[in-house]
């Protein structure tokens, strides 16, 4: 039977003594942790490195990349119209789409919080939109929805609104992934109702017995209380709409139509590279996708020290 080695220990310094790390630990940690690091490098990294040089170059997928430098970038804002379409659609999409999809998901938390019966199943049907995500089956469906004499346009018809297919309709067409995206409230509804939560309850108590309204202890109250949570689902659904593709692509056919009215940055992306095979320059737009989001992510992270506010252990902020 094997005797255990004792664990030696370096001369007591003040009175203490202090454990001798162990020789050959390192190898055994980098040995577990070599999947990751295996993964982070062949699928992350140095994908990343890849798109960074093709930037710089023009490859077409079927010949050798051609060094160009800086030509891709200086022909996305001087020469291609259609990248600049892009980016405004893609602003809007995120300024509209965001702020619908949080307010929602805050008014719904706030009404599940109450305490009734079958809140559980209310939870679960609200949640479940955004369990299907960015799927494709979701994206026909809305496609469907909102086509040429689906329910949404007969609907709208019955109150005396002739608008049309509103995915035909250039000046509506936008508002269809706008409807989809706040639709898929679920996730960050989650989020609130975790937060709502954590919000002590001898605050409420406190300003309703100086007689606030429920308005004035929504602002007094949740909001501040809530604004670290709403900073955390800004910064995610900020990246996240950035990003959106599968509706854009799914419901206006792969093309951005009607009148590039849903011609997401993405989906243009997707076309100059496996449509155009202009895979430098969509490397090109890619790495631009990244430093765009992220200089968004950090205003939103320098603007939190406005209105985000923060409790210590005793509650007080």
């Amino acid at each position: 039977m094997a005797l255990a080695t004792p664990t030696r220990s370096t001369p007591p310094v003040g009175g203490v003594e202090r454990p001798v790390r162990r020789r050959g630990t390192g190898g055994i940690a980098y040995l577990f942790l070599s999947p990751w690091i295996a993964g982070a490098l062949l699928l992350t990294i140095g994908p990343m490195v890849a798109s960074l040089y093709l930037s710089f170059t023009d490859y077409d997928l079927f010949s050798a990349p051609t060094w160009v430098g800086l030509e891709n970038y200086r022909r996305m804002f001087t020469e291609d119209g259609r990248f600049l379409t892009s980016v405004w659609v893609t602003l809007k999409y995120v300024l509209l789409a965001v702020p619908l999809k949080l307010a929602l998901a805050l008014a719904v938390a706030l009404l599940l919080n109450r305490t009734r019966s079958g809140q559980g199943l209310y939870r679960s049907a609200f949640y479940a939109p955004s369990l299907l995500g960015a799927s494709v089956s979701i994206a026909l469906v809305w496609r469907t929805l909102f086509g040429e004499g689906a329910g949404f346009e007969r609907g709208l018809a019955a109150l005396g609104w002739e608008t049309g297919s509103w995915v035909g309709q250039p000046q509506y067409a936008l508002f269809t992934l706008i409807f989809l995206a706040a639709w898929q409230f679920g996730a960050p509804m989650v989020i609130f109702l975790a937060g709502l939560k954590q919000i002590p309850t001898d605050l409420y108590d406190a300003v309703a017995v100086d007689g606030a309204n429920r308005w004035q202890t929504f602002r007094a109250i949740t909001l501040p209380m809530l604004s670290p949570v709403i900073f955390f689902n800004l910064v995610l659904e900020t990246i996240h709409a950035f990003q959106a593709f599968t509706p854009a692509y799914v419901v206006s056919g792969g093309r951005g139509g009607p009148s590039d009215a849903t011609l997401f940055y993405t989906l243009y992306l997707y076309q100059r590279g496996f449509t155009d095979f202009r895979m430098g320059y969509a490397s090109a737009m890619a790495w631009m996708l990244l430093i765009v989001i992220a200089i968004v992510t950090a205003v939103i992270f320098r603007s939190a020290r406005l209105w985000v506010f923060y409790t210590d252990d005793k509650g007080q902020s």
